[in-house]
């Protein structure tokens, strides 16, 4: 049995997923021009997700949404420092300070089929692996000049492959890529 590691995110023009100080700001006031009933395709892909592995930068961003926005559905955060973590029905939290490889297999021995990787550092170190399969890459018609960039730099050239690119009326664009050749 094999697990697949997606990303799905959002990024400024420029390539940023966030400000320098964490905020996204700049994202939120974006999905404001979103149609009601329109998310891009994020529902029907975590109906695909067995876990989430995030760093912690990600969760502290996301530990302050309301509603919990991972309902039920099992999250990793990657950190080698002591976190609290938010309580309630319905949140599943755990923290590893596992390398990406090690992760993931202990993963997969526990059955799960699908990982969510999230989050800038996160992102970085799975794609340096080689244990991303998939990104789904929404562009948001902003520029912020600067910020926490998705990619950062990488040890190598890493080859991906569109497989589908949509534009959306309210000026998004989506792109989906294999990162992987067996993906």
């Amino acid at each position: 049995m094999t697990i697949t590691a997606s990303v799905y995110i959002a990024t400024t023009l420029d390539g940023f997923i966030a400000r320098e100080d964490g905020s996204i700001d700049w994202l939120m006031e974006a999905n404001t021009t979103v149609p009601p009933g329109e998310d891009c395709g994020y529902a029907a892909f975590m109906g695909t997700v067995d876990v989430l592995v995030m760093g912690r930068n990600t969760y502290e961003q996301v530990a302050s949404f309301e509603p919990w926005p991972y309902q039920d559905k099992r999250v990793v955060v990657l950190t080698s420092r002591d976190v609290t973590f938010r309580t309630g029905p319905g949140i599943k939290l755990e923290q590893s300070s596992e390398s990406p490889r090690q992760l993931l297999s202990r993963l997969r021995s526990e059955g799960c089929k699908h990982a969510y990787v999230d989050g800038g550092k996160v992102i970085q170190n799975f794609l340096a692996e080689g244990l991303i399969d998939r990104l789904t890459i929404t562009a948001i018609p902003v520029l912020i000049g600067k910020g926490r960039s998705l990619f950062g730099r990488m040890p190598n050239d890493i080859q991906l492959k569109l497989i589908e690119s949509k534009a959306y009326e309210f000026g998004f664009v989506q792109s989906t890529y294999l990162a992987r050749a067996d993906a």
